[in-house]
């Protein structure tokens, strides 16, 4: 195992290894090689036939090796079959259950779809017709008087597994449930857990509140291990909050396999980054998003995210291990095998978004293994990952300092030297709206109430004259939960990312409410250019930065250089026009799905929305990209917008594309195809 420190400037150092280190390892690859033996399928989805883990298989490369629609036909794509959610009946029922955008992304296998609505309900769809064969209803929603945890009503996906008899589907649940479902019946499987369930509260090592923890994302199965992160409260009012720890539980039995513990446990790895005890009762720093595994080397890889609370750590000084790092661990038994940090002593909501993308690929006249890993700041890390070595330099770069009272920020964070980013990055005279001077100078002067600087640009108290810090990007990124797309026959990496910077200014916080000395602020009435949600809004209703506001970055992996970019949309194009100004082109929109590649072209749905920051008013459809230039092939026209990321797989010699739609008590799903 490797372990990595950082010195104050410079290249990461590795450590010595101890004499023993390379007898760990090989026992290590030793036990990972007979666990992956013993199982009874790779999962891997990659030859088109099946789609059986959320990515399209467990390295998350979100590809389907399909070829039947490509760059001829592509603009003949029709609506094959329609699924409405079971949801939209329980929605008009009781409006308090209304859901945000439906997310789920579904799994086929054999002849069968399986999905789960934001509501919690599990089905079985039929590939061909789209007809429904069974729902279980978990009935998550009745748990609730209020609203789950975060966005609420939200489920993106469920886990598969099978031993060539038993077939089981994994369902996460808003109520912090994991559930077993029998792949045939649709029934719960009675020898798992109590009544076909797991309650992750109970196993949980701190008693924690309902109302402050779930679990959104698809579970991750490899092996005879069903592995969950978990979704916590990102607006505590207490500086104890739930562990972000990972578990493993067996597939057939429910029991707990193995935690893996973060914030570490005194003697564990990391544990010594959370000075004056902060790691006893420091939480979040989870992995609320989907993982991936190499399954040969039964090795998965887990993206946190930052620890309470978001925005100030005077109460948790130190690096925090593990937060906002990727960390490989051992998917038999949990043990860690080795870690990266990617941003140290988090202020600015940097959780690593999406699954990290496995690759295999010639780097410097070698063949290496690597792993990389999108994030909302806009970087592409890269590791080798078998050992956790970067594969091009990481350097350790000074970055502006904390004036907060209480605050101890990191004096340096974590910058690759290749790829380059694929985002603006900070409020700099780089990045500012600049479509005329007027708009410019305009630019400038709402900006003077305002802290800017480059990335890493802490957040500051608000005053009478600066009502927060502009962080671009925001927390919804750069790259978000839908992650990337990796062309396992190019080596080729697809990030589809926004440009959308937030405000963020920190005040003293009801003492009889909170024991936090900061927490994040509301933006000031009197300040017309602020919200809570979106961000600070530019000039004339234009965004403060520069487009485009939505892109896709194509990345040569053997190289680490971007082979292309192009914006991703037309977004606010017209409302650009509107004010006089010279057409720029498709400046790009903030309302798009995941990427779906196939042998011959790249997919992307883009969703009918209006943002309150922009007006970006974007038409629903599936667009169609070449792989190797970017240039759009076909915009499919679409009656409702598409919310989850597509999948594609070829059943009885036709290829479908299949993705979520719809939003509140609208949601369903669209399957295209070609004319018959």
């Amino acid at each position: 195992m490797m372990n990595y420190r950082r010195p104050a400037t410079g290249v990461l150092l590795q450590l010595a290894a101890p004499p023993f280190a390379t007898l760990m390892f090989a026992a290590l690859l030793f036990s990972v090689l007979l666990f992956a033996a013993s199982t009874a399928s790779a999962q891997d989805s990659s030859k088109g036939t099946e789609w059986t883990t959320y990515h399209g298989s467990l390295a998350a490369h979100q590809y389907a090796a399909l070829d039947q629609i490509d760059a001829s036909n592509a603009a003949q794509l029709e609506v094959a079959w329609s699924w409405e959610s079971p949801d939209n009946a329980l929605v008009k029922e009781n409006r308090r259950r209304t859901p945000f955008s439906f997310k789920s992304t579904p799994l086929k296998v054999g002849d069968d779809l399986y999905v789960n609505t934001s509501l919690g309900q599990v089905v079985s769809i039929d590939a061909i017709t789209g007809e429904t064969k069974w729902v279980f209803d978990t009935k998550a929603y009745e748990a609730f008087t209020g609203r789950p945890t975060n966005l609420g009503y939200n489920s993106r996906g469920v886990g598969y597994w099978t031993d060539g008899k038993q077939k089981l589907v994994f369902q996460p649940s808003n109520d912090a449930k994991l559930w077993a479902i029998d792949a045939v019946t649709g029934e719960p499987v009675g020898g798992f857990g109590t009544d076909g369930y797991v309650d992750l509260i109970e196993t949980l090592r701190r008693k924690t509140r309902l109302q402050s923890y779930g679990i959104v994302s698809a579970p991750l199965v490899v092996g005879n291990v069903v592995i969950v992160g978990s979704s916590i409260f990102d607006g505590p009012t207490r500086q104890s909050m739930p562990p972000g720890d990972v578990r493993g539980f067996d597939v057939r039995t429910g029991e707990l396999v193995w935690t893996f513990h973060n914030p570490p446990k005194k003697g564990e790895v990391g544990h010594g980054t959370w000075l004056e005890g902060s790691a006893e009762y420091t939480g979040n720093a989870n992995v609320w998003t989907n993982m991936s595994a190499d399954h040969e080397l039964g090795l998965v890889y887990l993206p946190f995210g930052t620890p309470t609370n978001d925005w100030y750590g005077g109460h948790r000084k130190g690096d925090n291990l593990f937060a906002e790092s990727i960390v490989c661990i051992n998917a038999a038994t949990g043990e860690y095998v080795w870690h990266y940090q990617l941003v140290h002593h988090g202020l600015w909501d940097y959780d690593i978004p999406a699954a990290p993308t496995l690759f295999d690929a010639e780097i410097d006249g070698k063949m290496v293994k690597g792993v990389a890993v999108v994030t909302k700041q806009g970087f592409n890390y890269v590791f080798d990952r078998v050992t956790g070595e970067p594969i091009w330099p990481i350097v350790e770069l000074p970055v502006p300092a904390s004036d907060v009272p209480g605050e101890r920020a990191s004096a340096t964070q974590p910058f690759p030297t290749k790829p380059p980013p694929f985002e603006s990055q900070g409020i700099t005279d780089e990045t500012i709206v600049d479509f005329t001077p007027e708009i410019r100078a305009e630019a400038m002067e709402i900006l003077k109430n305002f802290k800017t600087g480059p990335l890493y640009t802490p957040p500051v108290v608000i005053t009478d004259g600066i009502w927060g810090t502009v962080q671009h990007p925001g927390w919804g990124g750069g790259a978000n939960w839908f992650g990337a797309a990796l062309d396992p026959e190019t080596g080729m990496l697809y990030v589809p990312s926004y440009s959308a910077p937030i405000v963020v200014g920190l005040q003293k916080p009801d003492g009889a409410r909170s024991n936090f000395d900061y927490i994040r602020g509301s933006p000031r009435q009197e300040n017309s250019h602020t919200n809570a949600v979106t961000g600070i809004q530019g000039p004339r209703g234009l965004p403060i930065i520069k487009p485009p506001y939505g892109r896709i970055t194509a990345y040569d992996m053997s190289e680490g250089d971007i082979a292309w970019q192009v914006p991703h949309g037309d977004g606010i194009r017209q409302k650009i026009i509107d004010l006089g100004i010279p057409d720029p082109g498709p400046v790009g929109s903030s309302g798009g799905t995941g990427p779906l590649l196939t042998r011959t072209l790249l997919f992307l749905g883009q969703g009918a929305r209006t943002s309150r920051i922009n007006d970006d008013r974007t038409g629903s459809v599936l667009t169609a990209y070449d792989k190797a230039s970017g240039a759009t092939i076909a915009n499919v026209a679409l009656d409702k917008a598409p919310t989850g990321t597509p999948m594609s797989y070829m059943h009885n010699g036709k290829q479908y594309i299949v993705f979520a739609t719809g939003v509140g008590g609208n949601a369903g799903i669209t399957a295209l195809a070609l004319p018959d």
